[in-house]
């Protein structure tokens, strides 16, 4: 069997579909897990081993025999844990085959083969019976099935399954219960991920503001959730409403309705403001009493020194359809609709609470395409008023009154800038995003100004152009299908494809791109690709060498992307520019290569290197996707937050603790191959 899969080539600027064996979809599957994640998560497995002794403890204090059914077993650590807590038989479902595969050889290796076994079947198709999957019910219901939603991976109907079909009623549940919290906050940061602000420019014959379509400020955006790391949220960036609330609970020893309903809390506003934002998480309660709790309370909730830092569930940003005034000690109802698998949000003013259907219980739908076109960061980079600034100085600076100038970028906003500073014919390519900018230039009054191309640049003709040349051609550049830094390079290549059209002394904005890179230490993030060895006493080793034969497979050669504001790390290395692209030259036809090495300035875990472009918009403006700023001697970074930046693992960590024992620079090669568009990269 063939597998499919999407991977946008960065000469085209599309997603092409490649043919892969059929090992590729496992290995990609295993490579990017959590499961090593998870096994670091101290504080879950403490507390599920806790919450599974005092079950398996209850049970047989009744005189029964402990039964357990272990549903998303993974690793089969739960069923593991169950079994040494005095468990008389489990259960383990596994639906995934490789994982169940291996769960088998972990539950084998730590001498468990007579009280486990692994199914491998979705939970609802498991059959009970003489002759079924399961000789009787269980008796205990042992879970791992949330992600930072709660429900966002089936929890719900799967529990309302399992307690229709394979548990007995009155049965013991690990968790025993759920309760999702809500806190109501104003913030204008979270905001700009959500809604496009006015754009002030300064153009010569006064200030133009650029404004969105009516459609957009009245849509309630997409229904997905934004999930992040809450705890780098800094106080200063939003302002809090309203106390932090339990929005709803759910008993998992009770029979679970997965069907469609809301939920409804008063609020009484701590101070004025505008309610923009609803920030959620979760806790769960490992037993009946509540004594062993594991909560993803943030930072500015939870007085507790000892956090534990996970990236497998962390919390919610919910966006309010629309922005609503708030005034201290006047009650709201917040309304929270969900369905099987997500949540949404809605408030009303207590007057409005006659008014009953009012209340939305339909998913959010987004009617504007701006949502569907622009993600959440794109949102908060297009609304970055200091980032936009350096566009339009160096817009200023190259673009005459005679300029016909030509925008390659998705969904930018340079079009409309380069025509508000006087550019006399724009034209730009919009992809398949034409209905929105139709509705996006009508707004502002310019849908006659700026002339959309629907074609792509290799195909761009004079017809095209009303055979003039093309004296600035522009690009941020942004393209929606790239997953890491370099994959914006599109630009050039794009460029390339247009050379016949442009001038002999046109302009290229931006004019060049650098490849940066700087050696890091990571406070947390480290933990996603480490080996385990052993959890909670259990040898997990089988796990840790799947997945590294699932990186080694494809993966432990490329850099993956991440958002690093989300991640902190700390600087071993000074940042060092390692690669430049001339954008004013054409994509030369050999590789570029290039050979270094970069010293050590701190001490420090090397955990890997992180790798971002630099954009070089005229000769002395440029922007940044990555490092933004070294902070302090210890080396703290701040970084784009609106980018993902690619980070390459090193497949053994170097350790430093004294500037005399540090190793004094780590080598590189990296390549960049201009028929691909591709990067690799070795670090030695």
């Amino acid at each position: 069997m063939k597998t499919f899969c999407g991977r946008a080539n960065p000469t085209t600027g599309a997603m092409e579909w490649l043919e892969e064996g059929e090992d590729y979809d496992y290995h990609q599957e295993i490579a990017r897990s959590r499961y090593a994640d998870m096994l670091h998560d101290k504080d879950r497995n403490v507390k599920y081993y806790e919450g599974i002794r005092a079950a398996v403890s209850r049970v047989k204090e009744r005189g029964e025999k402990a039964i357990v059914l272990d549903i998303g077993t993974g690793t089969g650590l739960l069923s593991m844990m169950a079994a040494s807590a005095g468990a008389d038989f489990c259960y383990a479902v596994e639906v995934f085959k490789p994982m169940a595969d291996a769960a088998v050889k972990i539950v084998e290796k730590n001498g468990f083969r007579d009280k486990i076994k692994v199914i491998n079947k979705h939970s609802t198709e498991v059959t009970v019976g003489p002759d079924g999957d399961m000789q009787c019910r269980a008796n205990i219901l042992v879970t791992e099935l949330f992600d930072t939603e709660l429900i966002g991976e089936g929890a719900l109907p799967t529990y309302e399954h399992a307690h229709k079909y394979l548990v007995q009623e009155g049965c013991e549940a690990v968790p025993h219960r759920a309760r999702v919290y809500v806190q109501l906050v104003e913030s204008k940061r979270m905001w700009s991920w959500n809604k496009l602000f006015p754009v002030r420019v300064e153009a010569e014959d006064g200030e133009k503001i650029i404004v969105s379509p009516s459609e957009m400020e009245k849509c309630p955006g997409v229904p997905s959730v934004c999930d992040i790391q809450l705890n780098q949220m800094p106080l200063s960036d939003f302002t809090i409403l309203s106390d932090v609330v339990t929005m709803f609970s759910v008993d998992f020893s009770k029979p679970v309705r997965s069907a469609s309903t809301c939920y409804r809390v008063q609020l009484e506003p701590l101070k004025s403001g505008k309610a923009q934002i609803v920030l959620s998480w979760w806790d769960i309660d490992m037993d009946p009493s509540g004594m062993i709790n594991c909560s993803m309370a943030p930072y500015w909730v939870k007085s507790s020194s000892s956090f534990q830092w996970r990236d497998h569930w962390m919390q919610c940003v919910y966006f309010l359809p629309n922005e609503e005034p708030v005034l201290q000690g006047e009650k709201v109802y917040l309304t929270a609709c969900r369905d099987e698998y997500s949540l949404w949000y809605n408030l009303q003013k207590v007057r409005e609470e006659e008014n009953k259907a009012d209340v939305r219980v339909e998913s959010p739908v987004c009617r504007c395409q701006a949502h569907l076109l622009w993600n959440r960061p794109r949102f908060g980079e297009l609304n970055d008023q200091n980032r936009t600034s350096q566009y339009i100085k160096s817009l200023m600076k190259v673009l005459k009154a005679d300029s016909v100038c030509l925008c390659i970028s998705d969904g930018s906003l340079l079009p409309v800038l380069a025509h508000c500073l006087g550019a006399k014919q724009v034209q730009c390519f919009l992809g398949n995003v034409l209905f929105f900018f139709v509705k996006f230039f009508r707004a502002n009054n310019i849908e006659d100004k700026i002339k959309i191309i629907e074609a792509r640049p290799e195909l761009l003709s004079s017809s095209h152009l009303e055979d003039k040349k093309i004296s600035v051609l522009v690009g941020e550049p942004f393209f929606t299908t790239s997953l890491l830094p370099w994959h914006n390079l599109y630009f050039w290549y794009a460029r390339t494809a247009v050379t016949s059209h442009l001038a002999s002394n046109a302009t290229v904005l931006p004019q060049s791109a650098s490849l940066h890179m700087m050696i890091v230490e990571f406070q947390d993030l480290w933990r996603i690709r480490s080996p385990c060895g052993t959890c909670e006493g259990f040898d997990v080793q089988t796990m840790d060498d799947m997945i590294q034969n699932s990186l080694n497979f494809r993966e432990s050669k490329e850099a993956e992307p991440h958002p690093l504001w989300e991640y902190p790390c700390k600087s071993l290395s000074d940042p060092q520019q390692v690669l430049t692209f001339d954008f004013r030259e054409t994509v030369p036809q050999h590789c570029l290569s290039t050979e270094g090495s970069i010293n050590l300035v701190r001490k420090g875990k090397s955990h890997g290197a992180v790798l971002w472009m630099e954009y070089n918009l005229i000769a002395d403006i440029s922007v940044s996707t990555g490092l933004i700023h070294i902070s302090n001697e210890k080396g703290n970074c701040e970084w784009n937050p609106h980018c993902k930046q690619a980070v390459y693992f090193f497949s053994s960590v170097i350790e430093s603790e004294t500037s005399s024992d540090l190793p004094s620079a780590v080598t590189y090669a990296i390549n960049f191959n201009t028929k691909t568009g591709e990067i690799s990269m070795d670090f030695k």
